[in-house]
């Protein structure tokens, strides 16, 4: 069993309309290299230019921001699970 990925709606169209996809990774910044082999483009979309998370993109592992953790070091073990969640803005 790997990590379970929750992919939100405007990623989809990357994994062929799949809301969750199962990755081998032991990070975070290997889950984002493991979506981009399997999904290109996918890395794009979530790192900037300097391989930082963009800024409107938040991602969770088991709940908890990766920002708070250790950002793409913080590791990851089979049977957790990581969502992605773009930012949403408002008025």
């Amino acid at each position: 069993m790997g990590v379970m990925v929750r992919v939100p709606t405007p990623l989809r169209r990357l994994t062929n309309n799949q809301d969750k996809v199962e990755v081998e990774a032991s990070t975070i910044g290997e889950f984002i290299e493991s979506m981009e082999s399997d999904y290109p483009g996918f890395k794009e979309r979530v790192m900037d230019e300097s391989g930082q998370l963009r800024y409107f993109v938040n991602i969770y592992l088991n709940g908890e921001d990766v920002r708070f953790l250790q950002g793409v070091d913080t590791a990851t073990q089979s049977g957790d699970e990581i969502s992605i969640v773009p930012a949403v803005a408002g008025g």
